[in-house]
């Protein structure tokens, strides 16, 4: 079975009037701690980073916690592993995850770097023709994939979500050049329109440096109609 619980990361109010179209998207993941839950048998759970275009077709650098290994960070596209990144998930580790839409190449790009060592890959995937650069939404959260039953499962890792941003050409001459923005407003979502309770806690919401933030870990979470926005003081 297929769960997932998150937010949709937006910009809205004045702000929204002044930003042009998005063409990336980054974050940066925390590995703060291994909760040692064991995945279940032939299962795996993703810590997101996802875009959609507007013909909703998901993008995504995930970090991916399998039922036979401890995390591999993976390119995504369309609902298929493209690319396994060689960087490791390590405690204590800060990982820069960005996804960048080329149209000019017919391409998307995926760079991972990890802030501490200061190593980094990079994966490039050509598209076809039909694909539409055109961002309409980026989703940060957790999905669970549970072959053996019905329900979703204890998460690896407890994460710190940070420096959720989106990315503008800032020179018109310069297509290669992106200024990251933050955005100024979450809005909940899940797989399931009635009440579930979700083995998971998004907790310690705030801001650093304008950008949200937040942690992932061991909890309880009833995921009702979501109506829920977290609004930071920026």
């Amino acid at each position: 079975m297929h769960f997932w619980s998150g937010w949709y990361c937006l910009v809205d109010g004045e702000d929204a009037k002044e930003v042009p179209p998005s063409v990336a998207i980054s974050d940066t993941i925390k590995i703060v701690s291994d909760l040692e839950n064991k995945i279940p048998d032939r299962s795996w759970m993703l810590y997101l980073l996802e875009l959609f275009n507007k013909q909703q077709i998901p993008v995504e650098l995930n970090l991916i916690c399998s039922f036979n290994d401890d995390g591999k960070f993976h390119a995504i596209f369309d609902g298929v592993n493209r690319y396994e990144f060689k960087l490791k998930p390590i405690i204590g580790h800060s990982y820069l995850r960005q996804i960048n839409l080329e149209p000019l190449k017919q391409r998307i790009g995926f760079l991972l770097m990890d802030e501490i060592s200061g190593q980094t890959d990079a994966f490039f995937f050509g598209v076809n023709a039909n694909f539409d650069f055109s961002m309409s939404k980026h989703f940060t959260g957790v999905e669970w994939h549970n072959n053996i039953s019905n329900m979703a499962f204890p998460i690896r890792y407890e994460v710190e979500i940070s420096n959720l941003a989106y990315g503008v050409h800032d020179n018109p001459s310069d297509l290669q050049s992106i200024a990251y923005f933050p955005y100024n407003q979450l809005l909940q979502d899940n797989d399931i329109s009635s009440g579930k309770d979700y083995p998971i806690s998004f907790h310690d919401f705030e801001t650093k440096k304008g950008f949200i933030m937040y942690k992932i870990g061991n909890g309880n979470s009833h995921m009702g109609i979501m109506d829920k926005f977290f609004k930071p003081n920026l």
